[in-house]
């Protein structure tokens, strides 16, 4: 693994670490070269309760692409809807250890402005 890698992990469980103490459900986020992954999590992390990504074909379908800010944001529109859908209105934020900038933040932002507070 590198060393980036093993940096990136190592903030993730720092931050699941003080997730864990709130007791909310858990807002995760992933993120790969093409594509981006947003789960909402029970608070102790043994079930998911919603989940979307740019794999899934009816997101995918009207992107132009599944690796940008756009398509981030359609993430986050996404999984706010089936969070709400599932009675939770109220999550913590894991960014995994990644940076809060770009696909990132635009994932949060369309997140909050669909409704989902954090």
């Amino acid at each position: 693994m590198s060393q980036k890698n093993e940096s990136r992990l190592r903030r993730a469980r720092k931050a699941r670490a003080r997730i864990a103490r709130g007791e909310k459900h858990r807002l995760s986020v992933f993120r790969t070269g093409r594509h981006m992954y947003a789960q909402v999590l029970t608070a102790n992390g043994d079930r998911t309760i919603a989940s979307a990504s740019t794999v899934q074909a009816d997101l995918r379908k009207d992107l132009k692409s599944t690796s940008d800010r756009e398509a981030a944001a359609a993430v986050g529109k996404s999984i706010a809807a089936k969070a709400l859908a599932e009675g939770i209105e109220e999550v913590a934020f894991d960014r995994s250890g990644f940076k809060y900038h770009g696909r990132v933040k635009s994932l949060a932002d369309a997140a909050r402005e669909a409704g989902l507070k954090f």
